[in-house]
């Protein structure tokens, strides 16, 4: 959940590194570093507990000193911490005993304990708390008789675990030294220079080309190019590709925060989603590389995911079972994988992921392509490990999605699925192209009325709503049916940027435990559904926690005025299609959770303890 940056070209590095790292800090913002080999071949570094803004303003404060703070070589970090606290001394880079070679990682050194302690028993002094800084010593011993191409390998073969590494040595100062085992890295390549990063976005528009460095190799990087090598040490050529990646630094377009700004985008990301899966109907179901005799025989769907991805495969659990009629299954990527492993027979696993480089679902989808079971990755960058590592993908439109707790990636993850079950079920000759056609209007009346929903309450949940529910220390969020899911999700909002804990059970479950929780400091959200059977199960559920004295926030429809007449606290929203229950109320829930955090005076858009894109398992 950290992001590297590194350059070797022509051009001083650092306004490029520190640019690049800037693009990519949603993956780690706790604290920062850059090192670079200045003109004298030696090491200068300055690194910072913060992020950029604070890395930026040290190096300026070190400017006219003894140091010069650029080069032609360079490597730079954020951090999201995984061992030690955040700090000055935990900060990457990090250095060998005599800081003759600088390490940046983005991972996690499994055996760095051992390690450590091994090195320590030979002489080794180390200062920080990580793991990383391990691998700096580990250099320092193998680049003493060594090449460099077989120092790579001895380090290699000695530590365990997931890792992006870059490495400068003053040993070698004309070199930059890009490692990758289980955690994405890429280089982006010209005649004249080379920039490697985690992610294509750090260097977009610096250069159009990109090479992706397969699993367990390692580029050795020189001003006139670079060499790529696997884990035996043979030199192998990954494709050099065409960078379709743009970076468009938008800002917050006047909003307070990039949370709030990509809720409202909800609507758009909708129309935009659908109206790309419409208009690449027939290249997306070449690109799920699923064939139609598969899927007329379909006997399960599987979907994995983690957190707010995890939720929307438990939607779209629905979605596969009611429209396209197959046994569908969600399950967490973190415990997927320490499972015992059942392959099943006409069965397609999807991957759902916004960043496509979420490490636990990574590992499962690697899994199932061990075992020869079909994967389509549902994601939102074209680029990303999962969607080159999957069988098949399908694209959302979510565009970029800054603050870390996800909002409009979600919405479009849902949107996707929905048209997704719908294609299944005409290839099934369940459904005509009328009812797809009629889907994509559903989808677009959600959107029109997730959007006019938050304008219809903003102004009461801003002087009053939220004001009101800012004080409680614990909620409780009910749903049944396709609503769990959902209230699994606002629960986790709810957690993420406004730290109050939320428990989250199905509704049916009150009366089996959850109820002696009920009392009038405890505000209980409750989600209703559609459907009337269920509906009026949810009534019965909410009567239980008025009779025990219990404050009830109700997300109702209209025509639902038992339980509206119930509640405490409640917004109401018009009729739609059962199955889009969860999509319109979206909006609202984020709204109403970014109001609460937002007088909390939490910080929205970089909540403590999380990042973005979780590289790391």
């Amino acid at each position: 959940m950290c992001s590297v940056v590194g350059y070797n070209g022509p051009r001083p590095c650092r306004q490029m590194i520190l640019e690049g790292l800037s693009r990519l800090e949603y993956r780690g913002y706790d604290s920062s570093g850059f090192a670079c080999i200045d003109s004298t071949s030696k090491i200068a570094q300055v690194k910072t507990q913060g992020g950029i803004e604070q890395l930026s303003l040290k190096i300026a404060a070190q400017q006219g000193q003894k140091q010069e703070l650029n080069g032609a070589i360079g490597i730079g970090h954020t951090r999201w911490s995984t061992h030690g606290v955040s700090s000055d001394i935990n900060a990457h880079p990090h250095f060998d005993c005599h800081k003759t070679t600088a390490v940046v990682h983005n991972g996690i050194i499994e055996n760095f304990v051992f390690l450590k302690e091994k090195l320590q028993l030979l002489g080794h002094h180390f200062i920080s708390q990580t793991d990383t800084e391990v691998v700096a010593h580990l250099f320092e011993d193998e680049l003493k008789n060594q090449s460099l191409e077989k120092a790579v390998l001895s380090v290699v073969t000695k530590i365990q675990g997931a890792y992006a590494l870059l490495v400068i040595s003053e040993k070698y100062p004309d070199y930059l030294i890009a490692i990758r085992k289980s955690s994405p890295l890429c280089l982006g390549v010209s005649s004249t220079e080379t920039f490697v990063a985690s992610d294509v976005s750090a260097f977009a528009g610096q250069v159009d080309q990109v090479v992706f460095l397969p699993d367990e190799s390692f580029a050795i990087i020189s001003k006139s190019g670079y060499h790529v090598y696997n884990f035996f040490g043979e030199r192998i050529y990954p494709p050099v590709q065409k960078s379709t990646c743009t970076w468009t630094a938008e800002g917050k377009a006047g909003y307070a925060h990039y949370m709030l700004k990509e809720i409202y985008e909800q609507k758009r990301v909708i129309i935009d989603t659908v109206n790309f899966l419409r208009s690449h109907k027939s290249a997306g179901m070449q690109q799920l590389n699923v064939s139609h005799e598969l899927i007329q025989e379909l006997k399960n769907i599987h979907f994995i995911g983690c957190g707010t991805s995890w939720h929307a495969g438990m939607i779209g659990e629905y979605f596969m079972q009611e429209i396209a009629q197959v046994s569908t299954q969600s399950f967490l990527a973190s415990e997927f994988r320490y499972k015992k492993f059942f392959p099943y027979p006409r069965t397609v696993t999807i991957i759902i992921s916004q960043s496509g480089e979420t490490a636990d679902s990574l590992e499962a989808l690697r899994l199932l392509t061990a075992s020869e079971q079909p994967t389509i990755a549902l994601a939102n960058v074209a680029s990303s490990s999962m969607v080159r590592e999957a069988d098949g993908f399908l694209l959302t439109q979510a565009g970029q999605e800054i603050a870390v707790a996800s909002t409009k990636a979600f919405t479009a993850q849902v949107a996707a699925l929905y048209l997704l079950a719908h294609w299944i079920a005409y290839i099934k000759g369940l459904v005509t192209t009328q009812a797809i056609a009629r889907a994509e209007e559903e989808l677009f009346v959600a959107g029109e009325i997730l959007e006019n929903s938050i304008e219809r309450y903003k102004f009461d949940i801003i002087t009053r709503i939220a004001p009101q529910y800012a004080h409680y220390k614990n909620f409780i969020f009910l749903g049944r049916h396709i609503s769990f899911p959902f209230a699994l999700e606002a629960a986790l909002k709810l957690k993420e940027i406004a730290y109050i804990f939320v428990d989250c059970y199905p509704a049916g479950e009150l009366k089996h435990g959850p109820l002696a929780l009920i009392d009038a400091q405890t505000p209980v959200v409750l989600f209703s559904c559609l459907d009337e059977t269920i509906y009026k199960k949810l009534y019965g559920n909410a009567q239980e926690v008025k009779a025990r004295s219990g404050h009830l926030i109700v997300f109702a429809f209209e025509h639902q005025k038992d339980l509206i007449a119930l509640a405490d606290t409640v917004f109401i929203f018009p009729k739609v299609n059962p199955l889009l229950a969860p999509l319109v109320m979206t909006g609202l829930v984020q709204f109403f959770v970014y109001q609460i955090a937002t007088l909390l005076e939490r910080p929205i858009d970089r909540p403590r303890n999380l990042a973005k894109s979780v590289t790391v398992e």
